[in-house]
């Protein structure tokens, strides 16, 4: 499967982003997706996950209750609502998918195929 994210931005602390990932070749509902970030200076980290059917999800503590996940496997497309944005969430967000993947898991790691990255700046 080949991963293609977009929708990152410049946007003030407080305010809020949607990135979408639409993954093109087969099978995409065999996939569970993920999204995951890269700061400046940090290494790669886990943000949120879906399971291939969308009704399971996972999250990283520091986002809960502001980031939800998403998937529409119909039109081959995972989202990841950001609201109340924070400064240290500036990072690199890449879409993620895993291969064999159980129907109910969401996974924080295992990923085989990533996009190309977009990027997310938030301002004071």
């Amino acid at each position: 499967v080949q991963l293609q994210a977009s929708g990152g931005g410049l946007v003030q602390a407080g305010g809020s982003l949607r990135l979408s990932c639409v993954a093109s070749g087969r099978a995409f509902s065999s996939y569970g997706m993920g999204w995951l970030r890269r700061a400046p200076g940090k290494e790669r980290e886990f943000v949120a996950a879906i399971s291939r059917n969308g009704g399971f999800t996972s999250y990283e503590d520091s986002v809960k209750g502001r980031f939800t996940i998403s998937r529409d496997n119909a039109k081959n497309t995972v989202l990841l609502q950001m609201n109340d944005l924070k400064q240290e969430d500036t990072a690199v967000y890449y879409c993620a998918g895993r291969s064999h993947a159980i129907l109910s898991a969401a996974y924080s790691d295992g990923y085989s195929y990533w996009g190309q990255g977009t990027l997310v700046t938030v301002s004071s």
